[in-house]
Order: structure tokens, then C-alpha cells, then sequence
């Protein structure tokens, strides 16, 4: 027995209601967010549509949502097979979501919705290859190497973004694609400083450690802190399934280096910096990590307002947690202190930049990740090298935690809903 107010309700427009709720947050997940922010995404979609309730159940790639209105309900599920970050999408969507009053209705948001999902990359492949060669040239240059380190990391870097690219749009596996890219990119590393051993003899065993720094596009920064914020969230079920797919994808390419690195006779060993002045060292590292950051923001489809905040947050951040570093202060420490300030920064400059938070925190943070660690944990392993092994991947676990310590406590000092259970 329904009441009057249920006998007017039309069940098919609650249906219609529930699919443009699930289309919203199909694309944002599809764009690379955490599942915090897809979950908050499409309660202002309902809450436009004056639904009563809304609840989901949200994972890396799939979706399970209920929506109610009055005595009714529907619960729909959905798979997002596509994995990556569009940060322009997630921009726009965002913008969407921001904006709804209520009132809005369904064609209104599918419209959007079909505007936003028509947009094409801002960036072609060649562009996004030199985005990722900049940001590993800078990562070369902060992990103490020199100019053939720089070079090499640029040349390798951008020949395996390419091909990395090239094959993702054309839907070829994901762990398959980055084993190819990292064993490319390390392979042109090894090709550019073997042809100028033939100029300057030395020059293809001093350098060969650089290499690592060549494949570090493929640290998956978007998974490893979104992954970190969900678990931070309470939000497990997202949280380890993010964790679990940055993990096989740092392993994919850290296979694939030790296979190069095995087969070559490569060094992972880190690099002996070169002895500056410390004013020098610091604008270096300036311009470095805001080239860094830069690179890795635009590579993700980021805008240019969007590129140059994040560069701006990640450039002051990188240079304090190196400096303390420096002065003795533990890495695991440096990195939370530094990711406490980017959460910060980024809770001031994003909404005077009118974009999403995630858009300048993530790429800023990508750049701390420590993925050379990484690779060298994978290389230590397969070369019965425990010491280098454990102390390797002991720091990266413990840096990757203190990311997220950073990073979530800078939310809950500025947003209520982080500080507060809803």
C-alpha cells in the first residue's frame, strides 16, 4: 500500500534519475580520482535531482549504486574498465557537479555530460612524450645525476611515453604496455650513452646508473595517492584495489629494468653527486622540481593553470623535503612534512585557480614517490642482493606511507569532511 505522495511517483523517471547519477560517476572514475571524490560527485547529481537517498559501493573499476525516492529504489551496477587520468575531464566534471542547483534535470546533465565526454586530449602523443621526457630529465638531475644523465633520462623517457601512449589508445593490455615502455625506455638510455662512449671513453660505465630515472613516467602517482587517500577515507575496498594495481604496475616496469639491467650489465647503484655550491644547489633543484612537476602535470592532460599551480606548490615542497634531507633529517620525515605543505598549499591555491584539488596536489606528490627505490628493491631481488633489496624497499614503503600521512592530514586540517565522519 503506497501513500498519496507515492501513488504520483513515476518509477521511470527515477530510473532515468539513477543512470544519469551512474553516468556521472562513471566518468569521473574513468578520469583517474579517488573513489571519496566519485562517491561526492554523484550525491550532487541526486541531491539536483531531489532524490531521497543515494549510496555506492565504489572500487578501482566498478561501481554499484542505489537510489531512492520515496518508497522506491533502484540499484544499478557498472565496470570502468579504463584505468588512466584525464585531469582536464576531471576538471570539467568537477566543474559539472560543482555547479548543479537544484532542480536540475536529466537531459541538462546528460548534455553536459555528452560535451564533456565528446572532448578530445589536449595534447597529441609526441607533446605528452615530451612532457614525460622533461619530468624525467628533472627526476635525473634530483637524484644527484649530471648532463648525460639528464639528456639520456629525456631521450629514454620520451621514446617510452610514446610508445606507452600509442599502444594504450589502441586498448592493449596495461601491464604488457608498460613492460614494453620501461624496457624501451632504459634500452634507449643504454643506446645514447654507449654511441657517446665511442666519443668520450667512460662515458658507458660512469653513467649507466641514470637509467632508473628514464622510467619513471610509469610511476603510477595518480593510483599510489588516490589508493592512500581512499584507505585513509576508511574506503578499503577502493583503497587496496588502487594499492594492489599501482603495486603490479610498478612491478611490471621494474621487471622489465631488471631484465635490461641484467642482460646489459647496467648498474642501479645510485648516483655520487657531483660537489656544488649550496646556493647553486638549491636553485637548481627549484627549477628542476618545477620542470618535474610541470612535466608530470601536463602528461596527465592537465591545462596549463592547472600544470603551473601544481608546479608552483611542487617546486617549494621538493626543494624543503631535499633540504632536510640534507641537514639530516630522516627521508620518511622530510617527505610527511613536505606533503603536509603541498596539502596545504593546495587547499589555498586550487580554489583560486577554480580547479579540483586532486589536479595540483597529485602531480606535485608524483615527483616524492620513490619509484627509483622501487625498481631497485625488484633488481636487488632478482640479483640475490638482499641487502640492497630490503634497505630499498623498507624506504619506499615508509616514504609511500608518510605520502599519505602528509596528504591526509593536511585534508582533515582543511576540509570538515575529512576531520569529521559523515
Amino acid at each position: 500500500m503506497t501513500t498519496s505522495g507515492d501513488e504520483a511517483l513515476e518509477p521511470v523517471e527515477l530510473i532515468r534519475k539513477s543512470g544519469a547519477v551512474l553516468r556521472m560517476g562513471k566518468a569521473m572514475l574513468s578520469s583517474g580520482t579517488g573513489s571519496y571524490r566519485v562517491k561526492s560527485a554523484m550525491q550532487q547529481v541526486a541531491r539536483a535531482f531531489g532524490l531521497d537517498r543515494h549510496e555506492a559501493h565504489v572500487t578501482l573499476t566498478e561501481i554499484t549504486t542505489t537510489s531512492h525516492l520515496g518508497s522506491f529504489f533502484r540499484t544499478e551496477v557498472a565496470e570502468v574498465r579504463a584505468v588512466g587520468v584525464d585531469a582536464h575531464r576531471l576538471g570539467e566534471l568537477t566543474n559539472l557537479a560543482n555547479s548543479l542547483a537544484p532542480g536540475a534535470t536529466v537531459e541538462e546533465v546528460n548534455r553536459d555530460l555528452d560535451r564533456i565526454e565528446a572532448i578530445r586530449p589536449l595534447y597529441a602523443t609526441l607533446p605528452n612524450a615530451v612532457f614525460a621526457a622533461m619530468a624525467c630529465g628533472a627526476f635525473a638531475f634530483l637524484n644527484d645525476g649530471g648532463v648525460i644523465e639528464v639528456v639520456g633520462a629525456f631521450l629514454g623517457a620520451g621514446a617510452g611515453q610514446f610508445l606507452r601512449r600509442y599502444f594504450l589508445h589502441r586498448r592493449f593490455n596495461q601491464f604488457a604496455v608498460t613492460m614494453m615502455s620501461a624496457a624501451a625506455a632504459c634500452l634507449v638510455y643504454l643506446g645514447f650513452v654507449t654511441v657517446l662512449d665511442t666519443w668520450v671513453g667512460g662515458a658507458a660505465s660512469n653513467h649507466q646508473a641514470g637509467f632508473v630515472s628514464a622510467v619513471l613516467f610509469l610511476v603510477p602517482g595518480f593510483a599510489l595517492v588516490t589508493g592512500a587517500l581512499d584507505l585513509a577515507k576508511m574506503d578499503f575496498s577502493a583503497g587496496v584495489a588502487r594499492t594492489a594495481y599501482a603495486l603490479i604496475i610498478l612491478i611490471s616496469a621494474a621487471l622489465s629494468v631488471w631484465a635490461v639491467s641484467w642482460a646489459t650489465g647496467m648498474s642501479t647503484d645510485p648516483i655520487v653527486p657531483a660537489a656544488i655550491p649550496l646556493w647553486l644547489e638549491i636553485v637548481l633543484r627549484l627549477v628542476a622540481s618545477a620542470l618535474g612537476v610541470l612535466g608530470f602535470a601536463l602528461m596527465f592532460n592537465s591545462t596549463m593553470r592547472m600544470a603551473l599551480g601544481a608546479a608552483l606548490i611542487g617546486m617549494v615542497a621538493n626543494v624543503l623535503r631535499l633540504q632536510l634531507a640534507d641537514a639530516g633529517v630522516a627521508m620518511q620525515a622530510a617527505t610527511m612534512v613536505a606533503t603536509l605543505v603541498v596539502g596545504l598549499l593546495a587547499a589555498y591555491v586550487a580554489p583560486r585557480l577554480q580547479i579540483p584539488r586532486i589536479t595540483v596536489s597529485v602531480p606535485a606528490v608524483v615527483i616524492m614517490v620513490p619509484g627509483a627505490a622501487v625498481y631497485r628493491t625488484v633488481v636487488g631481488l632478482n640479483n640475490g642482493d638482499v641487502q640492497v633489496a630490503v634497505t630499498s624497499g623498507v624506504q619506499a614503503v615508509f616514504v609511500v606511507i608518510c605520502i599519505a600521512i602528509g596528504l591526509a592530514a593536511a585534508r582533515v586540517l582543511t576540509d570538515r569532511a575529512w576531520a569529521y565522519e559523515q
